[in-house]
């Protein structure tokens, strides 16, 4: 299996993880790619710039990830979190889970990306067209009133 950190100021690829080939026993792939989008909560966005204390960031993703795989029965969840200066449209995040079955595999890539956004010490900073930036809270893609956040 590949070994790579989770933690990385490059762009990032799907072909980093690795193959579903290795994985026989899996029918069902569930894969989450976060980009850059041009705007937040009606004001426009030029860039995103993403800061970690790489060192915690890495174990923790390691982590979360081991967690979900032993909560779903998977043999392979993996997560990257991009750092650094991002334009529109550029990954900031990867996900994916691998399973027997879909069900399990998107449950498992819909927690890694929760608990990677809510849990790990990375920070988003929003660049504006108006000139002006600001560090934004992680945002909640589950439906759930227990996660539910106002910021999207």
């Amino acid at each position: 299996m590949k070994d790579f950190s989770r933690i990385q100021d490059r762009a990032l690829s799907l072909d980093d993880f690795d193959a579903i080939a290795h994985f026989p026993e899996c029918g069902g792939i569930g894969i989450f790619i976060g980009t850059v989008r041009n705007h937040h909560e009606g004001r426009a966005v030029l860039s995103l710039s993403y800061t970690a204390y790489a060192p915690i960031a890495e174990k923790m993703i390691r982590s979360i990830e081991l967690e979900i795989q032993q909560k779903y029965q998977l043999p392979y969840v993996c997560v990257v979190h991009r750092i650094g200066n991002l334009a529109i449209g550029e990954k900031a995040l990867i996900a994916i889970a691998y399973a027997a079955h879909r069900h399990e595999a998107f449950q498992a890539c819909e927690e890694a990306v929760e608990r990677v956004k809510h849990e790990v010490p990375v920070w988003k900073e929003e660049f504006y067209l108006d000139g002006s930036s600001q560090y934004v809270a992680g945002c909640c893609i589950r439906h759930d009133d227990a996660h539910h956040h106002e910021n999207h």
